[in-house]
């Protein structure tokens, strides 16, 4: 089975992936890459908590993450992941994982970030690492739900590189 969906969500696993992204990709397993939250044993717990339970759950570094069997084509379930922002999906491709596409669905407001989107803020920082993902062949868009009209966050953010 390929996988199904790459998103950036900082709040990971809640409402909106479990009631709108698990049923539409038709996911069996979610991976959470994470360095802050495989270091949190609770928040794993409640991530667990909140999944139906047909549907598996991993949580791991990034690293680890990038070399799981989940994210290669032959893994037998659908796979949805999960990072907290750009920069880990970038790590993702940096330590060799492959995926064509990126979600980019839930960064919310923190100081230095601008609205570009419903619920997407992004820093500096964050649209270098989009850009630099989308320079590597990877498809971006943007949206909070499945049924949301796809937003063009590479048109949204510019193509030029700017100082993070």
């Amino acid at each position: 089975m390929p996988l199904c969906l790459v998103r950036i969500d900082d709040r990971l696993v809640h409402g909106q992936v479990v009631a709108g992204w698990i049923p539409n990709l038709r996911a069996e397993f979610v991976l959470v890459a994470s360095d802050a939250a495989a270091a949190d044993e609770i928040q794993g717990t409640l991530m667990r908590l909140a999944l139906p339970d047909a549907v598996g759950l991993e949580v791991l570094p990034v690293a680890k993450a990038a070399a799981h069997p989940a994210m290669k084509p032959d893994f037998p379930k659908r796979v949805l992941v999960l990072v907290p922002g750009p920069q880990e999906a970038l790590e993702l491709l940096e330590h060799g994982a492959k995926f064509d596409r990126v979600n980019v669905g839930g960064l919310h407001y923190t100081a230095g970030r601008v609205q570009l989107g419903k619920a997407i803020f992004l820093s500096e920082g964050d649209k270098c690492s989009l850009r630099e993902i989308s320079g590597r062949g990877v498809k971006l868009e943007g949206r909070a739900l499945p049924g949301d009209r796809e937003l063009d966050i590479l048109d949204m953010i510019g193509t030029g590189v700017q100082a993070a």
